[in-house]
């Protein structure tokens, strides 16, 4: 009888997670992202950036992986560049904003396994683009602060109207 009350207590714990489990669960891979959407959020980002006065890369991806639209700003550090390519690809990979990564690697604990994985650009700035509940690619950016860098992501992603 105790090893049935177990296993009952264990269904409603299962059972009241799902919800939860559920919410969480990140949407699908879709489309590539079209040109057309690409240049919407590359517009945005660059409204935001020039109205901030900020020299940064942009680098959109589509939901392959492969780069749709770059753009480098006048002055913008050189090195900036790997960062965006690596924020874009990233944010795609992980289906998350970067800077979800960068919280779980500060936090400590098993986030620090993050920190073992090759090729993840684990800094604020990154962002999935999402369309019709699908990953379609991802914005970075990099060039100024992170959360600069991420105001900038956002203004792009906002740009789209999604």
């Amino acid at each position: 009888m105790p090893f049935a009350r177990f296993v009952a207590a264990l269904l409603v714990c299962l059972c009241a997670a799902a919800p939860a489990v559920a919410q969480q669960t990140p949407p699908p891979y879709g489309p590539p992202i079209t040109l057309e959407m690409a240049k919407k959020v590359m517009a945005g980002a660059e409204t935001e950036a020039v109205r901030n006065n900020w020299s940064v890369f942009i680098v959109i991806v589509d939901s392959g992986g492969n780069m749709v639209m770059l753009h480098r700003f006048d002055n913008a550090q050189l090195g900036s560049l790997q960062l965006a390519k690596g924020k874009a690809q990233t944010a795609l990979d992980f289906k998350l904003p970067t800077k979800a990564l960068e919280d779980a690697i500060s936090a400590g604990g098993s986030g620090l396994r993050l920190t073992t994985l090759n090729n993840i650009t684990p800094l604020e700035g990154g962002l999935p683009i999402i369309s019709d509940g699908k990953v379609i690619g991802a914005i970075g950016v990099s060039g100024v602060l992170s959360a600069q860098d991420a105001q900038i992501a956002r203004a792009g992603i906002q740009a789209l109207g999604h």
